[in-house]
C-alpha cells in the first residue's frame, strides 16, 4: 500500500457495518487512506480535526461485501465483521487497511501476520470470538411472560447480533429478549424476525412466579453439589471471570 496517499482527513460514519464499507468502497476506488475514522455517536469535536461525514451507501456496502468473498476469502468476511464488533479504539482504520490490501494480494493477507494491522484485526477477531463463545454457555434465560424470555449480559464488545443469531437457531419457536447493559442495547425476537433497539429507558418486567420458584430450586442444587471444603475462588474466576458473576442466577 506504498502508493496509496494517506490525507489529512477525519471520517466520519453512522457506526454501522454497511457504513463502514461505504468507506472502505470511497478509499479503495481513490487509493486514499484518512487519518482518522469515528462513528459519528461517539465523536468528540475538535478544531484539529478536518472532517467529512460518509453517508452509509448500501449497494457500494453490498459490493465490498461480495467482493470480499470473491477477491479475498470467506475467512476475511469473517474476520473483518467480528474485528468490527471489537471495542478497540481505531478498529476502523486497522480493519480498513486490512482489506484494502487484501483485495490487492488476496487471501494471502491471512497470512502476513507481521504486518501490524493484520495483526491487529485477527486479535480483534479472536477477542469477540472468544467473548461470544464464552457467553453462548453463560447465558441465563428468566422467563418475564408468557412465552418470553429475558437475559442480561455485560461483554466487552458489541457481540449482541451474534449472539442473538446463535439462539434464533437453537430457539426458533421461542420470544426472547437479550439485554447489553453495557452498551443499552436489547435483541428482541418474537419467533420471526428480530430488532436491536436502545435500550435506554425501557423498563424490564420482574421473573414470573413460576421462574422465581425454578430459580430456588437451581440455587438449592447449586449450593446442595458443592464442596465447601474445596472452594477455590480464584479457581473460579480463571475458569469463569467475576465480570459474568452478575448474570448468572446462582450468584447469590
Amino acid at each position: 500500500m506504498s502508493n496509496w496517499k494517506l490525507i489529512n482527513k477525519t471520517y466520519l460514519y453512522d457506526g454501522t457495518f454497511d457504513g463502514f464499507l461505504t468507506i472502505v468502497f470511497d478509499c479503495y476506488l481513490n487509493k486514499t487512506l484518512p487519518q482518522k475514522i469515528y462513528s459519528q455517536d461517539i465523536y468528540i469535536s475538535n478544531f484539529l480535526d478536518k472532517n467529512e461525514i460518509i453517508e452509509t451507501d448500501h449497494q457500494k456496502a453490498q459490493r465490498v461485501f461480495n467482493g470480499i468473498e470473491k477477491n479475498i476469502c470467506q475467512e476475511a468476511l469473517y474476520n473483518a465483521y467480528n474485528a468490527f464488533l471489537s471495542n478497540e479504539q481505531e478498529k476502523e482504520i486497522y480493519i480498513l487497511k486490512y482489506l484494502c490490501n487484501g483485495f490487492d494480494i488476496g487471501p494471502e493477507i491471512n497470512n502476513m501476520i507481521t504486518i501490524s494491522y493484520v495483526f491487529k484485526t485477527i486479535s480483534m477477531r479472536k477477542r469477540v470470538s472468544s467473548e461470544c463463545h464464552k457467553l453462548k454457555g453463560l447465558l441465563r434465560f428468566q422467563e418475564i411472560g408468557e412465552n418470553l424470555c429475558y437475559a442480561s449480559i455485560h461483554p466487552d464488545n458489541n457481540i449482541i447480533e451474534p449472539l442473538g443469531q446463535h439462539f434464533i437457531r437453537r430457539l426458533p419457536s421461542m420470544n426472547f429478549v437479550i439485554h447489553d447493559k453495557t452498551k443499552e442495547l436489547c435483541f428482541i425476537y418474537n419467533g420471526k424476525e428480530y430488532r436491536i433497539i436502545n435500550s435506554h429507558g425501557i423498563k424490564i418486567p420482574e421473573v414470573s412466579y413460576e421462574e422465581q420458584k425454578y430459580q430456588e430450586l437451581w440455587k438449592m442444587f447449586f449450593k446442595t453439589i458443592a464442596i465447601k471444603e474445596r472452594t477455590n475462588p480464584r479457581c473460579q474466576m480463571q475458569f469463569m471471570p467475576k465480570k459474568y458473576w452478575q448474570d448468572l442466577i446462582e450468584n447469590p
